[in-house]
């Protein structure tokens, strides 16, 4: 399967991970919710998580990353800096292809290092605006 495919499934299963840790939390308002999981699958925040995870890699799952980061993948969105896109993509590689490869305990062990305490603190304003 295509770097891109795997990222795009990718995408779709980091969100329902992250969205299932957040309802299971103390978050109940919807826009709170939606604040919380934006900063968690942010451009910046997948290639923060991603150089966290780099020392915990298999040699096969880093040849995955390398993969889906080299990858074109098309523009990035406007606010998110191009590198940070890539490591994204990079990012949502990898759980496409744990995903796919049925590897749903590893796929959990990394991405709770999402949850742990030096990830990306959230702050929840009601006058904030995107």
């Amino acid at each position: 399967m295509s770097p891109i495919v795997l990222a795009y499934i990718g995408d779709a299963v980091f969100e329902i991970y992250v969205r299932q840790q957040l309802v299971a939390g103390k978050l109940r308002k919807p826009h709170e919710l939606h604040r919380a999981a934006t900063s968690y699958v942010s451009a910046a925040s997948q290639a923060k998580l991603l150089q966290r995870w780099h020392p915990l890699l298999t040699e096969e799952e880093a040849d995955i990353v390398r993969r889906g980061r080299n990858t074109k993948s098309g523009q990035p969105p406007r606010n998110a800096d191009p590198a940070n896109y890539r490591q994204a993509t990079a990012l949502e590689c990898l759980v496409g292809y744990l995903y796919y490869k049925g590897e749903k305990e590893r796929l959990e062990q990394l991405i709770a290092l999402a949850f742990i305490q030096d990830a990306p603190q959230i702050t929840i304003k009601d006058d904030e605006h995107e």
